[in-house]
């Protein structure tokens, strides 16, 4: 597959994205009929099931012998493997969307050998696109570079915007690890804690790794999340410097379908500012092991 045109498959992805950007901005978010996959807050909208056949559909008919993976048609079981796989969250964001919050997006992702390579993040409510090729930088608009400014040294936790998200399990071990994890990063130095500037919990996955890259935030850790939450945002957090490790301690060479992540923003002092996050990480996710 060495002889993919990745610039024309980017093209393709951005312009099937911003067909499906105007049936998701023309929607009345409705779960009736559809419901909740997993609980009260694990919802899926018949907007989502559109999208998603919308996307695949046009993806297969350009690209048929490339495999696809999307939220809506996903069965457990259902692998990765190192052919060409377009990985598609036709709504991250959708308790957003059925509320009426704009922090919406597609996130629509190829990966390569098990590796991001194209990413395409667009929230079609504020007609805001981020995108990358591997290699080849991050944008937003397919006119800024990524990240916005130029980076700033990344010196200790207490200087760091934080996003995280408290997800749709909460109960259990890992609900306890992200709870007592928080309180952690938010507690004072005196404390033992981090002393973070702030902690913040938007919504989508795509959106905030897409705020990482650009430098509007420093790190986002999660865990509980799958791989079309997070490829096409992995793909275009990297192009612009950002690092992606694990949301356990220790691992720095997460797959991309290990449901547990830490993004951090490009600049001197990724690694120590890694080291200091995870020190204060309060047990260990059982997601994805």
């Amino acid at each position: 597959m060495t002889d993919l045109n990745l610039h024309e498959i980017h093209d393709f992805m951005i312009e099937i994205a911003r067909k499906a950007g105007e049936r998701i901005v023309s929607a009345t978010p409705s779960t009736q009929g559809v419901g909740n996959k997993k609980n009260s807050v694990d919802l899926v909208t018949e907007t989502d099931q559109a999208v998603e056949k919308l996307i695949s559909t046009s993806l297969h008919e350009k690209y048929p012998t490339f495999a696809f993976m999307g939220e809506e048609t996903y069965k457990p079981g259902d692998k990765l493997n190192e052919a060409p796989t377009f990985i598609l969250d036709p709504i991250d964001g959708t308790t957003n969307f059925v509320h009426r919050h704009s922090y919406v997006s597609i996130s629509l992702g190829l990966s390569l050998n098990l590796t991001p390579t194209i990413g395409i993040v667009y929230n079609p409510f504020t007609s805001t696109l981020y995108s990358a090729i591997r290699g080849q930088g991050a944008y937003l608009n397919q006119s800024e570079k990524l990240p916005l400014s130029p980076p700033t040294p990344l010196e200790t936790l207490n200087s760091c915007l934080v996003a995280v998200e408290w997800g749709s399990d909460r109960s259990g071990n890992d609900f306890a690890v992200k709870s007592k994890t928080f309180a952690k990063l938010a507690a004072t130095k005196e404390d033992g804690g981090g002393m973070v500037h702030g902690l913040r919990s938007l919504g989508s996955a795509a959106l905030n790794l897409c705020a990482v890259a650009s430098g509007s935030l420093d790190i986002y850790w999660e865990a509980g999340c799958w791989a079309w939450d997070v490829c096409a945002g992995w793909c275009i957090l990297k192009e612009a410097g950002g690092m992606m490790v694990d949301a356990n301690p220790g691992n720095w060479e997460p797959r991309i379908d290990e449901r547990r992540y830490m993004a951090v923003r490009g600049g001197e002092g990724q690694r120590e500012v890694i080291k200091e996050f995870w020190s204060l990480v309060e047990g260990k996710f059982e997601v994805g092991i």
